[in-house]
């Protein structure tokens, strides 16, 4: 694992792990979901819960490794997102009109209802015309759903 992480963020990661670990070693899913959170990561409980039933509930710290290197790869797509809307934003203004996210939305990729659509464009206040930042939308339909 040590080929996918700099030394430095190695290092980090162990002082998080030795500091809200228990005896070398993450055995609760509050543990664990402390590290991750502390290192700017934002795994939900069914992950967390993956993530440490694969060790067995008795996670060491190159399986922490493990995790840390699968997790952030998960949380890049957002940034492949972010890459795709920059390159189709020619004169990079940092905007999308909502009449283009709507038809991306709808008819692209995992293609959303007109149902989920509208309720996303709600929940992130997206005007029904004129354009959107599409960095700002990004970030809050990319953000996990609170554990509370």
């Amino acid at each position: 694992m040590a080929r996918f992480f700099k030394e430095e963020d190695i290092d980090e990661f162990r002082e998080c792990f030795n500091l809200y670990g228990s005896k070398d070693r993450v055995t609760t899913v509050n543990e664990l979901a402390s590290i991750m959170r502390s290192l700017r990561l934002s795994p939900t409980t069914s992950e967390l819960r993956r993530y440490l039933n694969k060790s067995g509930n008795n996670m060491p710290f190159v399986e922490f490794l493990e995790v840390m290197h699968e997790h952030m790869e998960k949380e890049k797509i957002p940034a492949d997102i972010l890459k795709a809307f920059r390159e189709q934003d020619p004169r990079g203004t940092g905007f999308v009109a909502v009449k283009e996210l709507r038809r991306l939305l709808l008819h692209w990729g995992d293609r959303l209802s007109h149902k989920e659509l509208e309720q996303i464009f709600r929940e992130t206040n997206t005007p029904s015309s004129g354009n959107v930042k599409y960095e700002d939308f990004l970030t809050i339909v990319c953000s996990p759903l609170p554990d509370y």
